[in-house]
């Protein structure tokens, strides 16, 4: 227990060190640009091959729910209401931990082993500020952006099987896309999103700038990485889902 709030410590240690250079400049833009555009390259694809899926699934589990009450002009809400708020952030978020994180913690990782991160210091260069600050933020804008590109899929692998094969009227689809939804509900999404990128990033950073125990200590990095980070916000989706229905 004494070990478990030790490292707890540690981390909040690390978090308040990033925070503070966040806030002061001189940002690394250059490489926070580079990182974002990884991170989008390794997960759209992702993404969408996992949301789209699910909400087709949900639109053929819904048809045959609305079938029984004659509701089937409800679907289009149900699917956005399902991706918008749980669906695409939760999935998009666990492929960003899962391909963002765990090379953020690897790559990270590597320069502690080679002794990199020490070299960067010693020439009086904060390696804090240019490896772990543009890769904590990274993970913060890409996460939403990667969010929205989901929602996207989802709603439009739920339109595919309600038109194309279950035989809906694609009007009526679009239609009432939004009668159970509402501008809160993406916007509650694009929240999540940012507060997971933010918890991905920064147990990413952690892990793999304190790793040890050469390459072993790098595959547990990216293995813990991926384990407490998606642990983590998904017990922070519960608290956040509340508050957003508490809204409505």
């Amino acid at each position: 227990m004494l070990d478990s709030i030790a490292a707890l410590g540690r981390f909040g240690h690390f978090v308040g060190k990033v925070a503070w250079r966040f806030v002061l400049p001189p940002w690394a833009v250059g490489e926070m640009a580079h990182q974002i555009v990884q991170i989008t390259v390794r997960c759209i694809v992702p993404v969408v091959a996992t949301v789209a899926p699910l909400g087709m699934v949900m639109s053929l589990q819904g048809l045959k729910i609305f079938d029984a009450f004659g509701a089937q002009r409800l679907l289009s809400s149900l699917v956005s209401v399902a991706v918008f708020r749980e669906l695409s952030p939760v999935m998009a978020s666990a492929l960003v931990a899962a391909q963002g994180g765990s090379s953020f913690a690897a790559e990270l990782g590597a320069m502690r082993i080679k002794e990199e991160l020490d070299a960067t210091d010693v020439m009086a260069i904060d390696p804090l500020r240019v490896h772990v600050v543009p890769r904590v933020l990274a993970a913060v804008i890409a996460t939403p952006m990667l969010n929205l590109i989901g929602s996207l899929g989802g709603i439009l692998g739920g339109w595919f099987v309600a038109t194309a094969v279950k035989g809906e009227r694609s009007g009526i689809f679009w239609a009432n896309l939004w009668k159970l939804t509402g501008p809160l509900d993406l916007v509650g999404g694009v929240v999540k999103t940012l507060l997971f990128g933010l918890v991905i990033g920064l147990i990413a950073t952690y892990r793999g700038y304190y790793a040890t125990g050469g390459a072993a200590g790098v595959g547990k990095a990216v293995n813990d990485t991926v384990v407490y980070a998606i642990t983590s916000f998904i017990v922070l989706n519960y608290f956040l889902t509340s508050a957003l229905f508490a809204l409505k």
